[in-house]
């Protein structure tokens, strides 16, 4: 009773070693599997940030008085700000005609009088191409004049302030740095990419060279293949979790509360979701071509645009909203942001990791029923 299950190891243990040396030989699988994550990291890590800083603003000071000044000096002491005093408004227009600044500060030449009367005002107009960027950047002109209107007021003078302050906090976020959460999400990117676009493309190019026929005629089977194929990509695919998780920590400060554990656990899960996507596309499309292409569609393009990775899931229409429940990037991003930024809240990591496990049971077992029917 016991020669058969040792056979059975031996067949898979056989089969994960020469999937392993023909994983290491293959150039585009190091390529896809360990080139492109890195790139990825510092891609995303150093070269995108959806932070606004350094903007350029020219800020029209029409008035010489000491507090005009001193609002202008707010704006060149800001590190949110690249200053740029002009004389006049006519040469502030043209400067955001150009697009060689964001941004227009007026300080009209009767500032002065209207801050000793109590209703002064600074206009600002902002370059609208992008809509977003532009309420930063008004966000940041009104934090400037807050902080300058704050300084006066402990200084004695008479500026007018709001009749009630404004103590804000932000959670989970302190530095308000879109590394927190861009980092994490690489994690979904690299993860798709080796569990199912790298899967989707290597399995089917054993359909097309004919390796899986050869197999079909020795005492090995379907599920013993599956196992001794995939096994390799999961173990790249933790490589490449560990690679971000220490890319993340030591190289951008981005802190993991929760537990590292959960956090692998969670990551296996989503893991195996995406190799049962890739088997199972490979197993229907037969074609690296064609295999390649439809895991773009249905893994790495939806798990970078519709997971909340880059886009809040809440902006976006209805009908889009609904259908990223059906996608199981969705689920990891949510679990990566807790665990990454507000740790063990197991409210949500419980039911998302639960969708995970339900899909990655579902996609096994639809790979293995399509794999053995082209057996059969």
């Amino acid at each position: 009773m016991s020669a058969a299950p040792s056979a059975k190891l031996r067949r898979v243990v056989a089969l994960m070693r020469k999937e392993s040396f023909q994983l290491v030989r293959d150039p585009s699988s190091i390529a896809i599997g360990i080139v492109m994550p890195v790139v990825l990291v510092l891609l995303f890590g150093f070269g995108l940030s959806l932070d606004v800083k350094d903007v350029p603003l020219a800020v029209v000071l029409e008035d010489s008085s000491p507090a005009a000044r001193e609002l202008a000096a707010a704006f060149q002491l800001s590190g949110y700000f690249k200053p740029r005093l002009v004389p006049a408004m006519a040469d502030a227009q043209a400067l955001m005609l150009t697009r060689d600044v964001d941004g227009i500060v007026r300080i009209r030449p009767d500032f002065s009088r209207h801050v000793a009367i109590g209703d002064a005002e600074v206009q600002l107009l902002v370059h609208g191409t992008d809509a977003n960027t532009a309420r930063i950047i008004e966000a940041y002109v009104q934090g400037a004049v807050n902080q300058w209107g704050a300084r006066r007021n402990a200084e004695g003078a008479t500026v007018p302030s709001p009749p009630v302050t404004v103590r804000d906090r932000m959670w989970f976020n302190e530095a308000n740095d879109s590394h927190y959460f861009l980092v994490p999400g690489l994690i979904v990117l690299i993860m798709t990419l080796i569990g199912a676009f790298l899967t989707a493309l290597v399995m089917a190019r054993e359909w097309e060279r004919g390796t899986f026929e050869a197999m079909f005629v020795t005492p090995i089977r379907s599920g013993e293949i599956l196992i001794g194929k995939t096994t390799p990509y999961f173990v790249m695919g933790m490589m490449g979790l560990l690679l971000c998780i220490v890319s993340a920590k030591y190289l951008f400060d981005v802190p993991l509360r929760g537990s590292v554990l959960v956090l692998t656990g969670v990551s296996m899960l989503y893991l195996l979701v995406a190799l049962g996507i890739g088997l199972l596309v490979s197993s229907v499309t037969k074609s690296q071509f064609l295999a390649s292409q439809v895991a773009l569609l249905v893994t790495f393009l939806p798990a970078m645009m519709l997971s909340g990775f880059l886009f809040d899931l809440h902006s976006m229409p209805t009908a889009i909203r609904a259908i990223t429940y059906v996608l199981p990037a969705r689920y990891y991003v949510a679990l990566l942001q807790t665990l990454f930024l507000a740790g063990d809240v197991w409210s949500v990591i419980v039911p998302n990791a639960a969708v995970l496990a339900v899909m990655a049971v579902v996609l096994l077992v639809l790979s293995r029923a399509a794999t053995a029917k082209r057996i059969a």
